[in-house]
């Protein structure tokens, strides 16, 4: 039986195990985008494998167009039907349930173009700076466990009620915080706690997940922070404060980032035109939404389309 440490390194290959059954794969591929792949595996009996997470960073001086930066998981407890959502299953095993233990694996691969978008404005200060801008000038593999945030972030992607265009937005949004809460494994530091004091109270955090939760609902159309701050109920200081130290982010380059990712995906995999994903997205104009997009992808609209 492959360990754990064994399925995190193959886990960018097509078959991991002949024993272990692939029952459901999926994953996106846009040029210019965060790339993944996740797949489900039946879980042989007797499994006992620990739920572990890998960073893989790739540096070449020589050859910087192969650099990336990988970030891989397995994690095992979860159950998988095809006919139904196993999460809310009424059938009782016993009774001719269909659905099988699993082990889950993830791979998500982010070129050193969609990084930059991160960095490029940013002073690198230390280790986690420097590998997301590919400064760091060796190769490395970091093991790390699966806490609860990162759990949490996994489970969402494999559960959730969202399809189509809406699915897109929904799991952009959950790589850019797994990418957030991952890379903090590169520095050893002890937490202290919340800086804006209130993010302390579950209420408080609620909050700026919930302003998280209505931007994306609205990504195509565009809502002010203040009109934000009273649908959460909190002052906008407190909303911007907190907004930035849970995703690292402001609310403004978070909405962009998300916009910008979405309208990848309508340009690539739904082949719409450049007029419709500016009109879809809340533009006033196409060269406004050019422009911006250029700005977030370093690319044209029209060179996304097949």
């Amino acid at each position: 039986m492959m360990q754990t440490l064994d399925i995190l390194q193959a886990a960018h290959r097509d078959t991991i195990d002949s024993r272990m059954d692939l029952l459901e794969l999926k994953g996106q591929e846009i040029p210019g985008s965060a790339h993944y792949v996740i797949r489900r595996y039946n879980a042989p009996d007797f499994v006992n494998m620990e739920d572990k997470g890998m960073l893989v960073y790739h540096y070449s001086k020589n050859q910087p167009d192969e650099n990336f930066f990988e970030m891989r998981f397995c994690i095992t407890g979860n159950r998988y039907c095809s006919g139904k959502n196993c999460l809310s299953c009424g059938q009782a095993e016993d009774a001719g349930c269909k659905s099988h233990n699993t082990i889950d694996v993830f791979s998500f691969h982010f070129s050193t173009s969609f990084l930059y978008q991160f960095v490029h404005n940013v002073k690198l200060t230390n280790r986690k700076d420097e590998v997301l801008a590919f400064k760091y000038p060796y190769s490395f593999n970091k093991l790390f466990p699966v806490c609860n945030r990162k759990r949490m972030v996994l489970d969402a992607m494999l559960n959730n009620n969202f399809t189509g265009a809406l699915e897109n937005v929904y799991t952009n949004a959950k790589v850019h915080e797994l990418l957030l809460y991952s890379v903090e494994c590169l520095i050893d530091e002890k937490e202290e706690g919340f800086a804006c004091k209130f993010l302390e109270n579950e209420s408080g955090r609620d909050s700026i997940y919930k302003a998280r939760d209505i931007l994306l609902e609205n990504i195509g159309n565009p809502i002010t922070i203040k009109e934000l701050s009273r649908k959460v109920a909190i002052n906008e200081c407190y909303l911007k404060k907190g907004f930035k130290e849970i995703f690292g982010t402001t609310i403004f380059d978070f909405y962009q980032q998300q916009r910008m990712e979405h309208a990848k995906y309508l340009l690539y995999e739904k082949n719409l035109s450049v007029t419709d994903v500016s009109d879809l997205l809340g533009y006033s104009s196409i060269s406004h939404f050019s422009a911006a997009f250029k700005k977030h992808t370093g690319l044209k609209p029209c060179e996304l389309l097949k």
